[in-house]
């Protein structure tokens, strides 16, 4: 039988909280059951990767471990960053993220690039991928970004739609052919303000110009791995409905490079 890609996901964090009812005090890491489904979807196999580190950490598997044993890696969406991670202070104590879920995931990032496999960054995966690399980012586009499209509507959610350019010339435009503006959702209050060398935008929204796609650029840069980011979230996608960016081709896309 052909080999499976084996695809580690990143984890999302619920931290120690005593006033938890369920599992109260305890830190928990979970992956969201959709961003699993959309890499099962195309015959992939989907790895939660834990973080390793902790107070009830024992054993010496690190990080390294899974990027040396698996194919490719999946950023999921989730909490906002920590300012800190690219050199700010919160504007705002609401603004503040998650200092724990950016230190393991750009660690992440470093160990599968380290050893040349593939990185795809799905919403909050596409603003760690910009810091990683040396970007910044708003820490919110209505705020710092005055006019700027509504990218985050608390009560529509998933269900928040505008539409996207692909730009000419790009790879995310040679997988979608004859493609040049198309809706995806939005649900995101903070994104790409410096991009980061050596990366390529692949998508803008057309009404403020933030940056919605991102590729880094191989032959420019020392780094040969496949790293590649959308600020939407394929996996929430109805696949059904034509009028809206099906996340199939980017997931072939990742996988076909997990492959090779």
């Amino acid at each position: 039988m052909p080999h499976r890609p084996d695809i580690g996901i990143s984890a999302c964090f619920f931290h120690a909280d005593p006033t938890r009812p369920i599992f109260t005090g305890k830190t928990l890491q979970y992956v969201e059951q959709s961003i699993v489904h959309w890499v099962q979807s195309a015959g992939a196999i989907a790895y939660l990767i834990p973080s390793p580190e902790g107070p009830t950490k024992r054993g010496d598997v690190s990080l390294d471990h899974y990027a040396e044993r698996l194919d490719g890696l999946l950023l999921e969406g989730g909490s906002d960053m920590w300012p800190g991670s690219y050199g700010e202070e919160p504007l705002r104590p609401e603004w503040s993220g998650d200092r724990v879920r950016d230190e393991y995931e750009i660690a992440l990032i470093r160990a599968f690039v380290a050893r040349g496999k593939p990185v795809f960054g799905v919403c909050r995966g596409l603003q760690v991928i910009n810091v990683a690399f040396g970007g910044t980012l708003y820490q919110d586009i209505a705020t710092q970004l005055p006019g700027a499209l509504k990218h985050r509507d608390a009560a529509l959610y998933d269900r928040n739609f505008h539409t996207v350019d692909l730009v000419p010339g790009s790879r995310l435009a040679a997988l979608y052919p004859g493609v040049d503006n198309v809706a995806v959702n939005s649900v995101h209050h903070q994104g790409i303000r410096d991009l980061a060398p050596f990366f390529e935008v692949e998508a803008r929204c057309p009404n403020d110009g933030t940056i919605k796609a991102i590729r880094y650029d191989n032959a420019r840069g020392s780094v040969k791995s496949y790293v590649a980011a959308a600020q939407w979230h394929p996996e929430f996608h109805d696949w059904t409905n034509p009028d809206i960016l099906s996340g199939d081709r980017l997931l072939a896309d990742f996988l076909g490079a997990c492959k090779r």
